[in-house]
This record gives C-alpha cells, sequence and structure tokens, in this order.
C-alpha cells in the first residue's frame, strides 16, 4: 500500500512540475518581445489566409518567437478566426498579446483589395465602394474627367480599359471623398502604363489610334474568353474581319452599350437596335471604347494577334474552348453542336 502510494505521490508531483515548468514557458512566451529593441515590420494579411498560415509568417519575419504557441493563444481567447485582412505596421519589440491584438482589434494601415479582369467601370466602382475606398458617384466623375484623362494620356471619353485589375493595397479614409477616388483612379490607371510598358515594342506606346485599337480589341478579348491559349486566335479573328470590312459581330459589346439595363438575356432586339453605340451586330468597325478592364494576356493578344483565316467562332461548352471556322457554312455547323450540347446538358439536369 505504501509502494502504491508513493507511486501516485511521484506521479503527482512530476505532473505538478509539468504544469508548473509548462506555465512558466507560457508566462516566457507572453511575456517575451522577440527584439530588443524592436523594428518596424509591415506585415500582410492576406484574404482566406489560415491562423497556422499567418502565424508561421509571423515566426518567419522574427514578429513572434514561437508559431505554434501563438495559436494556442489565439484559440484561449478564442481570436483564431477573427482575423483582419490588410497591412499592418507591426513592431518586433512587442509581445505576443500585443501582436495578435493588432491583428485583430487593430487597424490595418493599408487594405488589401483584388480587382479581377473583365469587370465594367461601374462594376469595379461598385466592388470599390463595397470596401469602402471610394464612393461611386466620386469614382465614376473622376474617370470622366477631362483634366484627368488629358493627365494620364487616355485617348477616350472615360478611364473604362485602363482601370487596371491586380490586387491593391490602399488607404482607407472613415469618409471617402473626391480625392480618394482621384488616388485610387490614378493608382490603377498608372498601374495599367507600368505593366503595359513590357508589351510595347520599344517600351513605348503604339500612335494614339493603334493604341486605341489595341485596348478596345483587348477588352473585347478579354470579354470572349477565358482561355489564355485561344486569345491570340480570337484577336486575329477579330482582326481578319476588319481588315475585310465585316461587322464584328461582338455579344459583349452589345451587352456593354445596355450597361445596366442588360438582366442577363441577350435578345434580338438588342442586336436589331441600331441605336446602341457598340451594337457591332449594326455599327461597322471598333465600339467607340473599350468595354471592360482586361489583363496582360489579353493585351499582348491583341497586340499579337494571331496569323490565320479564322472568321467566325463559338463556344464548344459555356465557359470553355471555342470552335474556329473559316466560312459561315462551317460555322453554322459548329453553332448547331454547341445548341445541340446545350439541349442535352438542360435535359440531363431535368
Amino acid at each position: 500500500m505504501n509502494k502504491v502510494a508513493k507511486t501516485l505521490g511521484l506521479v503527482l508531483l512530476l505532473a505538478l512540475a509539468a504544469g508548473a515548468w509548462l506555465a512558466w514557458q507560457a508566462q516566457a512566451f507572453l511575456r517575451t518581445a522577440p527584439e530588443t529593441p524592436g523594428r518596424e515590420v509591415l506585415f500582410d494579411v492576406l484574404p482566406g489566409a489560415s491562423f497556422g498560415q499567418v502565424a508561421a509568417s509571423l515566426e518567419r519575419k522574427g514578429l513572434i518567437t514561437e508559431a505554434r504557441k501563438f495559436c494556442w493563444l489565439a484559440r484561449w481567447k478564442d481570436w483564431d478566426n477573427r482575423l483582419q485582412a490588410g497591412r499592418f505596421a507591426l513592431s518586433t519589440g512587442w509581445t505576443p498579446d500585443k501582436v495578435l491584438n493588432a491583428l485583430v482589434n487593430g487597424m490595418p494601415v493599408l487594405f488589401r483589395v483584388t480587382v479581377p479582369e473583365g469587370l465594367t467601370w461601374w462594376q469595379t466602382a461598385k466592388l470599390l465602394e463595397d470596401a469602402g475606398m471610394v464612393r461611386f458617384e466620386d469614382f465614376s466623375h473622376i474617370i470622366r474627367d477631362q483634366e484627368f484623362l488629358r493627365h494620364y494620356g487616355i485617348p477616350f471619353g472615360s478611364a473604362e480599359g485602363f482601370l487596371m485589375p491586380d490586387t491593391y493595397l490602399l488607404k482607407k479614409k472613415d469618409v471617402p471623398d473626391a480625392a480618394q477616388a482621384r488616388a485610387v483612379a490614378g493608382r490603377m490607371v498608372d498601374n495599367f502604363w507600368r505593366r503595359a510598358a513590357a508589351l510595347w515594342p520599344g517600351g513605348k506606346p503604339p500612335p494614339r489610334e493603334e493604341l486605341k485599337t489595341c485596348v478596345i480589341l483587348a477588352s473585347i478579348v478579354e470579354k470572349e474568353t477565358a482561355v489564355e491559349a485561344e486569345r491570340p486566335r480570337v484577336a486575329g479573328v477579330y482582326r481578319n474581319r476588319l481588315d475585310k470590312g465585316m461587322l464584328l459581330q461582338a455579344d459583349p459589346t452589345v451587352i456593354y452599350g445596355l450597361g445596366l439595363n442588360f438582366h442577363g438575356n441577350l435578345l434580338r432586339k438588342h442586336l436589331n437596335d441600331s441605336s446602341n453605340p457598340y451594337n457591332t451586330y449594326q455599327r461597322p468597325g471598333l465600339p467607340p471604347g473599350p468595354i471592360c478592364s482586361f489583363g496582360v494576356a489579353a493585351l499582348s493578344a491583341a497586340l499579337h494577334p494571331e496569323a490565320h483565316n479564322y472568321l467566325y467562332f463559338v463556344a464548344k461548352v459555356d465557359g470553355g474552348n471555342h470552335a474556329f471556322s473559316t466560312n459561315l457554312e462551317e460555322h453554322n455547323k459548329a453553332v448547331r453542336r454547341y445548341l445541340n450540347k446545350r439541349r442535352m446538358a438542360r435535359t440531363s439536369t431535368q
């Protein structure tokens, strides 16, 4: 009996010692900053990043000493699902608790906003407004402001097509104003010219009229196909049609001209409406301006269209590759195949 009691006592003593050691380790972690004195580090929390990923990155940058213990701290406070996305000004001289509090309750110095490819200016404005960066009305005004357009060398009546899709780190005001909209729009246009410079022959943009053609064509290519390998071929189709004096007959241009009045179904009356300046079924040549923001792949395709004899294309399946044809008879067959596939797909889901 005495032997059992001694064993239990030893186990209890070891458990108490282990608990005390763990408590000491935890307190040491909580009280100790990685560096003294500390230095400022700008730290990015990406949207959708897990807490473990953020903790590991904090450790690599010297902002905490142990990622595992930092995760334990967050779980204990029930804060491991409350991270904010953005760029934070942190310090290696802060304790782990202060770092965690800044990421959960602090104000990022810069906020991360992603503008995807293919958005119209009004979709971009709405996205930025929803993110708290601008007011829709301010953004709408500035991208049409003549002084703004002259300053940035935009040869159209708006900055449509020059609002470069990308992920931006932006400052946020408590109450966005016109100056904020100008700064954001200017940042996006600057980014367009910077990224496009790598594509221009000799690093310089083409003459004004050729620039307009390339930008408009790039925006149409962006809307016509999401398959990057197809983009030069699609650009070649439209170049061929322009060279032959054919109507472009591009659905996305008609849809753009309808603006907010488009509700998802392109109808025959829309294709027959000659009052729509973007209706390339009724009006020859290119539309009057770009129809969306496009990526560098679409711009490269417009600058370097594939040389071929194709004049038509139609989707093989929704959202996928396209079938290209050199004549109307081949094209009509491809259209019928596409419609049959759609019909069969609808039947199978009913």
